[in-house]
């Protein structure tokens, strides 16, 4: 009868972890990627000095075309330094240095007027919209304003919701 030992060997265990080891370094030939790197290059990608806020349909706005009148317009996008607003195809655009007077209204009745002098206009195939990204004149009246109305809506538009169509109660007892 063989006498039994109390010295456990690893040698088979061992050959069969270090192959899993090999096999696992062979698959791991990438290349380590520093996040801290790769954020600053995106970083310096980004192309705008200041936050934007993106608005669709928020307020209803209008651009002053002399001897026509009030234009719709909607209001893409607004930031510290400027806005970007779509028109209609059919509407025509602005180009690059004009001088537009805007009007922000809040309600029917009440508008916020401002100036903004375009920088850029550029078709947007997917939604069929002109899109003018522009400067705000900060030489107006309005400055202050102005400030304060881009903050109101950045901070508004943090809390938006969107109505789902809930149920209206009404008559409640």
């Amino acid at each position: 009868m063989a006498q039994k030992s109390n010295v456990i060997d690893l040698t088979q265990r061992l050959q069969k972890n270090k192959k899993k080891v090999n096999n696992i370094k062979a698959m791991e030939k990438s290349e380590v990627l520093d996040m801290t790197q790769r954020r600053n290059e995106i970083l310096v990608e980004e192309r705008r000095e200041v936050k934007r806020t993106i608005l669709t349909e928020f307020v209803g706005a209008f651009v002053v075309v002399p001897q026509k009148g009030l234009l719709k317009v909607a209001i893409y996008d607004i930031s510290d330094n400027g806005i970007a607003f779509d028109m209609e195809e059919s509407e025509g655009k602005f180009n690059a240095g004009d001088e537009v007077a805007m009007r922000v209204y809040l309600n029917q009745h009440t508008y916020f007027p401002f100036t903004v002098l375009v920088q850029n206009s550029r078709w947007i195939d997917d939604e069929s919209v002109q899109r003018h990204g522009a400067n705000f004149d900060k030489e107006t009246v309005n400055q202050e304003s102005l400030y304060h109305f881009v903050k109101f809506i950045e901070t508004v538009s943090a809390s938006l919701e969107r109505d789902g169509g809930d149920v209206m109660v009404s008559n409640i007892k």
